[in-house]
């Protein structure tokens, strides 16, 4: 058995991810360290204990993300390359997806976007909201910086309490429109004096609306219809309800694969084997 292990080392968490000989997904997992050196190592390790690998099983480790440069040409002993994150992204949720001709929209610290056209993968933007603005946010409306304990607050407030809807301004029906289509983020706040809960929902939902917005409205005239949607932020409780509006909205489609929050670690170890197939 031959082994290629995907390292994604980004600024929160480092995901890592086997891939077998004949492509099968082998465990991923993720882990949290002081620093990048730490933290790539401390997956590694963990990964090979856990998982009962032997070192000589192991082919590739292949390392993406903002601390792959820390690592040279090799770890623990076993041969390390390199791979950009935007290919890595691409790949991954291509391999995920089963899709061929989408964007890519990873949703980390913060957002990014790529283009997968068939065997075609290029980076075309992105923009600076994601699971660090709604940490930021977070400490300093609710005095929590965990997002797991503000998803859980979300999960018991109401986001139109916060955010005016279209049904709040307009007595009739607007064509292409929901009643419950925001109109504008947060606007409500000041009349409604919302909870913590509420507010939680609230910023949820515009980091969310923002990214979702933003990917639709860069292929306008793109003529891509299918938006695959990986990172952090697919593990919201709201997030496919938020994204399901937003499809209807825009008529398009997006898809949360099985291995979202892995995807780019995947994309990594499955960059070698494209490579030497």
């Amino acid at each position: 058995m031959n082994i290629v292990i995907g390292i994604d080392a980004g600024i929160s968490s480092t995901k890592i991810v086997g891939i077998e000989d004949n492509k099968r997904i082998k465990s991923p997992m993720s882990v949290k360290g002081d620093d990048h050196i730490s933290s790539i190592y401390g997956a590694l390790g963990k990964y090979i204990h856990n998982n009962g690998i032997d070192l000589d099983e192991i082919e590739q480790v292949v390392i993406t993300g903002v601390g792959a440069n820390e690592i040279g040409g090799s770890i623990l002993g076993l041969p390390a390359s390199h791979i950009d994150e935007f290919t890595a992204n691409g790949l991954g949720a291509r391999f995920d997806s089963g899709l061929d001709h989408i964007i890519v929209v990873s949703m980390g610290t913060g957002t990014s976007l790529v283009r997968v056209d068939g065997d075609e993968i290029k980076h075309i933007g992105g923009i600076g909201m994601g699971g660090g603005t709604l940490q930021g946010l977070s400490h300093l409306l609710l005095q929590t910086s965990d997002i797991a304990e503000v998803n859980l607050m979300a999960e018991c407030g109401d986001a139109a309490t916060v955010n005016l809807n279209v049904g709040d301004i307009s007595r009739g029906r607007i064509e292409g429109l929901r009643d419950t289509t925001t109109a504008s983020l947060f606007a409500q706040a000041v009349q409604n004096s919302p909870s913590r809960n509420d507010i939680a929902a609230g910023l949820i939902h515009m980091v969310i609306e923002t990214i979702g917005s933003c990917a639709v409205l860069s292929q306008l005239n793109g003529g891509f219809k299918d938006f695959v949607l990986i990172g952090n932020i697919t593990r919201l409780t709201a997030c496919q309800q938020i994204f399901a509006d937003l499809a209807d909205l825009y008529q398009v489609r997006f898809h949360i694969p099985k291995y979202a929050y892995y995807c780019t670690a995947l994309g990594a170890a499955l960059s070698y084997r494209f490579e030497n197939e």
